[in-house]
């Protein structure tokens, strides 16, 4: 389909679409496609991990399902590689493609919001921020990201943590259906009722199966203003409060959301200029209730060890929802590891916190989330992720500006996570770490689960169209589960 192909890395690149083969999809396409002769094209294929530089034969901007069918079309006619973009925020960089066609769904930014039956119908390209607006006219709510600039197609797809977990458990457990764009064009609706096998596989699975072009979620009461925000302290006294905090949470009402999270502190007006600077503990709050409960539900620590800084406070939910932006900037590199704590001995708090003083950047974060709640109670079987049970989850977000030394950066964040081997599952969510390979793909999920959803790909996807991503091979590429 080029006119000009070289081999990197043992894969096909085609840099240059043949004229022809780009007017017969041009034919068929209602959006905008760009290829790297036009305006826009630099700023569409940039993604937010900045370690990621692909340049796409071909990048088209769906204005609607019917764009979508036609570049999945296309794709799969040309034999293409294919990778699909909602927010851009896959830290692999799987949202862009040498060579290949991206799926833009980004431009496909519908919502629709019924606040009797307290449902939302979101198209793919939505931020969480733009559907948290949306929602919260009506004082409603869904399990989102932590960022606000975050895709809600990738989050959800891989389970989608949020703060609100706790309460109201992953956003794929509020997911009521599903429009899915097949390998072979197919237009499907996933749910409990239609196609109920691929709603299941949707539910952690990944974009393995189709493109997802809309979701239909179940909405959950959530003031506009709640208690938020932060409490920080200094890294020495870590070690007190991740005790502390761990003893808390085991009792802690479903209500009361947040995390640890070792940060440097930023030079705002907020933190006492001697603290400016330096690796301090942020003990993030939210309480999903009243203002005053939520006073009462946080006083034991406030109390039992007072913070160098208090940040929590009324706040909207888009605040709330806002509040780690500005520590993730779009466009720095990024390299992350993550794992789930069964347990988390004072021995594991040690390791942790000796870990995080070796951060090799002022922009590296390394956060701690409590599990429990609402998250625990969901069935095994009603989703392929697992570690439900879980106490804690962890994740080290290697994060630097300088592109000249990437390697003790990506080397920190493997040390940290060697380092709590000994108290971490095998297994993880896939949307929480970056390309590890196959291996650690099989991993992610138990053996039964991991073989349904290797059937799921079989059935919706033999020929491995949707392959960039967390990878489930069908049978026919070799996928079939020992």
């Amino acid at each position: 389909m080029a006119d000009q192909n070289i081999t990197l890395g043992g894969v096909l690149r085609s840099d240059v679409l043949d004229e022809a083969d780009f007017e017969e999809l041009r034919a068929n396409f209602r959006g905008e496609l760009l290829r790297s002769r036009d305006d826009g094209y630099d700023a569409a294929r940039a993604v937010f991990n900045g370690m990621i530089d692909r340049r796409p034969a071909v990048i088209a901007r769906c204005a609607g399902v019917a764009d979508v069918i036609a570049a999945v079309n296309f794709a799969r006619e040309h034999d293409v590689q294919v990778a699909v973009r909602g927010g851009g925020h896959s830290v692999p960089g799987y949202a862009v493609v040498d060579g290949g066609v991206v799926v833009d769904l980004s431009p496909m930014k519908g919502v629709w919001i019924d606040p009797q039956s307290r449902t939302a119908c979101a198209q793919a390209g939505l931020h969480w921020g733009e559907l948290d607006r949306e929602t919260q006219v009506f004082g409603l709510a869904v399990t989102g990201g932590r960022v606000s600039d975050t895709g809600i197609a990738g989050l959800t797809l891989g389970g989608g943590s949020g703060w609100l977990e706790r309460k109201i458990g992953f956003t794929v457990d509020n997911l009521i259906s599903a429009d899915v764009v097949t390998a072979d064009g197919s237009f499907l609706r996933a749910s409990p009722e239609e196609n109920e096998d691929l709603f299941w596989g949707l539910k952690g699975g990944g974009g393995n199966f189709g493109i997802v072009t809309s979701f239909e979620y179940r909405l959950h009461p959530v003031g506009s203003i709640l208690l938020g925000g932060m409490l920080m302290y200094p890294a020495s006294q870590a070690r007190e409060v991740l005790r502390f905090y761990r003893d808390f949470m085991a009792e802690a009402p479903d209500e009361l959301g947040g995390g640890c999270a070792f940060v440097t502190a930023p030079p705002e007006p907020f933190v006492p200029e001697p603290v400016q600077g330096t690796q301090v503990l942020g003990v993030v709050f939210c309480y999903f209730g009243s203002i005053e409960e939520g006073k009462e539900a946080i006083r034991p620590l406030r109390e039992a060890i007072p913070p160098a800084v208090d940040l929590v406070q009324p706040m909207p939910y888009t605040v709330l929802q806002s509040l780690t932006d500005a520590g993730t900037p779009s466009g720095m590199h990024n390299y992350w590891k993550a794992g789930f704590l069964e347990e988390l001995p004072d021995q594991a708090i040690d390791t942790f916190v000796e870990q995080t003083a070796k951060v090799t950047s002022p922009l590296t974060q390394v956060l701690l989330l409590p599990m429990g709640g609402a998250l625990a109670r969901v069935p095994d079987e009603e989703t392929p992720l697992g570690l439900r049970d879980s106490a804690f989850n962890f994740h080290a977000i290697s994060m630097w500006a300088d592109p000249t030394d990437p390697e003790k950066h990506i080397r920190w964040a493997r040390e940290i996570y060697d380092a709590m081997q000994p108290w971490t599952s095998e297994r993880t969510y896939l949307n929480f770490i970056g390309d590890e390979g196959e291996e650690r793909v099989r991993t992610a999920y138990d053996p039964e689960k991991f073989r349904r959803l290797i059937a799921l790909k079989d059935k919706y996807d033999p020929g491995n169209l949707f392959r960039l991503n967390q990878n489930i091979k069908p049978s026919s590429k070799d996928g079939a589960a020992s």
